[in-house]
């Protein structure tokens, strides 16, 4: 029986890369503009987050004669919803920002 052929080299697992770009880096200075355009755009959302969350809670004061007023406070969950939703895509856009700029510092292929 024949045996196959050993080579000196292992063959590449998992590189999914094609052929011709095996020698493509992960190094790119540009990723760096693309984590400080994400931390604004983080940034814009928590803004954003803090004005729904505000729209989102109303207090009411009922005044009585001779007594102190009645104060009741409504929660909207439309708006308390959406800013739970902006802060956390704000949290996903700070955390891409951070791989964007550790890849963009000190990412190498190989």
């Amino acid at each position: 029986m024949t045996e196959p052929q050993r080579t000196t080299q292992p063959p590449e697992v998992g590189s999914g890369a094609p052929a011709g770009r095996r020698g493509a880096r992960l190094h790119q200075p540009v990723r760096a503009v693309v984590a400080g355009v994400e931390v604004l755009l983080a940034v814009l959302l928590v803004l954003a987050a803090v004005w729904c969350w505000r729209q989102g809670i109303v207090r009411y004061e009922f005044p009585f004669d001779g007594a102190a007023p009645l104060v009741a406070t409504r929660y909207f969950g439309n708006w308390l919803a959406t800013a739970i939703g902006l802060v956390t895509v704000a949290a996903v856009l700070v955390l891409d920002a951070l791989r964007q700029l550790l890849l963009a510092l000190r990412g190498s292929a190989g």
